[in-house]
């Protein structure tokens, strides 16, 4: 691989004379700018502004534009004579955890490789020091012009170096999380449980650019004079991405992957089983009082009878007691 900058890592008074490779490469397949009506290619001119001329590219020089548009110029030699330390070094600052470091500052990847035979045991004692303190070294270093900010660990048997943006560079989460109140039930949580259970862990080697490989189909079959890749038909579920029924959705996923999968195993109905009870309850309820109100409206009928019953044989009784 080729290397993209040459220099040391400074690790105390150690030295490691190390090339610097690109780890990653772009996959995506690039479109050229053409011109719709007779497909010549759109080509991008740089142009001064002033008098309209095409400058070429040993005419042009760097400014910084001030807040009231001055343009103040800045040289080659302006930037070279500022005091850069690590113009040249990795300078190893610090020795962290490596779950100190927050994700959201990883940017570019780098591979580290010793830079001639005299770099190979200095290297290998680094190396082995970061795998055995299971840390991360944090490292300042210059490229393309600007002072970085760095991470190195053991990949392999390789020193990886990560640059990470500087803490003032990420910004705080403001008003991203939803600001309408939401109450999330146990029956939703137990079922996203479920569903992260069946998915489980994946091999990320396995994995694949599924639209790249759709775009190269695409373009092989235009080029063989075909007319491209047919469209998917729209699927039942093409609703805009909007989910009416959370817990029908979760059930839903839990299924298909565990049928994914292979297995067969039944997904508990929560949703049926728990609101069952409730209902069950509201239509067992107005029964409860029916039967309550026949009961006492038969008491109560009962009891007028047996109370005129009483009366009528007293008041009879009376005038025969009376004539005797």
């Amino acid at each position: 691989m080729r290397s993209i900058w040459n220099g040391a890592i400074s690790f105390g008074l150690v030295s490691i004379p190390i090339k610097l490779v690109n780890a990653t490469e772009s996959r995506s397949v690039s479109f050229r700018q053409v011109h719709v009506e007779d497909g010549g290619r759109i080509r991008y001119r740089k142009v001064c502004e002033l008098d309209g001329e095409e400058v070429a590219p040993a005419e042009i020089g760097k400014a910084y534009e001030d807040a009231d548009g001055t343009m103040i110029p800045i040289a080659d030699e302006d930037l070279a004579a500022l005091p850069l330390p690590t113009a040249k070094t990795i300078e190893i600052v610090a020795f962290v955890p490596a779950g100190g470091i927050d994700p959201l500052q990883m940017d570019a990847a780098y591979y580290l490789s010793a830079n001639g035979v005299p770099a190979a045991k200095p290297y290998t004692l680094l190396r082995e020091a970061l795998k055995r303190s299971d840390r991360v070294a944090v490292a300042k270093y210059a490229l393309r012009g600007r002072e970085r900010l760095g991470m190195l660990r053991v990949v392999d048997d390789v020193i990886a170096m990560h640059g990470l943006l500087w803490p003032d560079e990420i910004r705080a989460p403001e008003g991203v999380a939803p600001e309408t109140p939401v109450t999330v039930r146990d029956a939703e949580l137990d079922l996203a449980d479920a569903l992260m259970a069946t998915l489980g862990e994946v091999d990320i080697d396995t994995l694949h650019d599924d639209y790249r490989e759709a775009v190269e189909e695409m373009i092989a079959a235009k080029a063989a004079g075909g007319e491209g890749v047919a469209p998917p038909e729209p699927g039942e579920e093409d609703g805009g991405g909007q989910v009416i029924d959370l817990m029908a959705a979760l059930e839903k996923s839990v299924r298909e992957a565990k049928e994914t999968r292979g297995e067969t195993a039944k997904v508990t109905d929560i949703t049926s089983r728990r609101p069952a009870k409730k209902t069950a309850a509201k239509k067992t309820a107005p029964a409860k009082k029916t039967t309550t109100k026949k009961t006492t409206a038969a008491k109560t009928t009962a009891t007028k009878k047996t109370t005129a019953a009483k009366k009528t044989p007293t008041k009879k009784a009376t005038p025969k007691k009376r004539t005797a």
